[in-house]
């Protein structure tokens, strides 16, 4: 059964890039990629119950929610609080990092990122 990752961030080129890069990952049945661009938005459909995810892969700086707020929220609760979550981001200080690391978000990718290391990535945290 194909892994539900969800991306979540504002730049729509970011998402398609994302896309292409785990285009064959989708094709083989590995995973199911499913984007959004509005971060308050995914949360309020985890919580009702109404969108899960195996792997969560956010941006930090985004105009609805900051991308750390919304792993720290998810973190918080129980339904997710062992599930990976990736920062892929422009961010790359030392602090952010911490702050990251504190919240137990899984790792942290700085943007540009290559399509094989985010299918590096996903593979080695989905163990696919």
């Amino acid at each position: 059964m194909a892994k539900r990752v969800i991306l979540v961030d504002d730049s729509k080129t970011i998402l398609a890039t994302a896309q292409m890069a785990l285009e064959e990952m989708e094709s083989s049945g590995s995973v199911t990629l499913v984007t959004y661009q509005n971060p308050a938005e995914l949360l309020d459909l985890l919580i009702v119950g109404s969108e899960n995810f195996d792997m969560l892969i956010s941006d930090i700086n985004m105009p609805q929610m900051n991308g750390l707020d919304l792993a720290a929220t998810l973190k918080a609760d129980e339904r997710f609080k062992n599930k990976p979550i990736l920062i892929l981001t422009t961010e790359s200080s030392p602090a952010m990092k911490e702050r990251g690391k504190e919240i137990g978000v899984t790792g942290w990718m700085v943007k540009p990122f290559s399509d094989e290391k985010l299918t590096k990535a996903v593979k080695m945290v989905l163990g696919i």
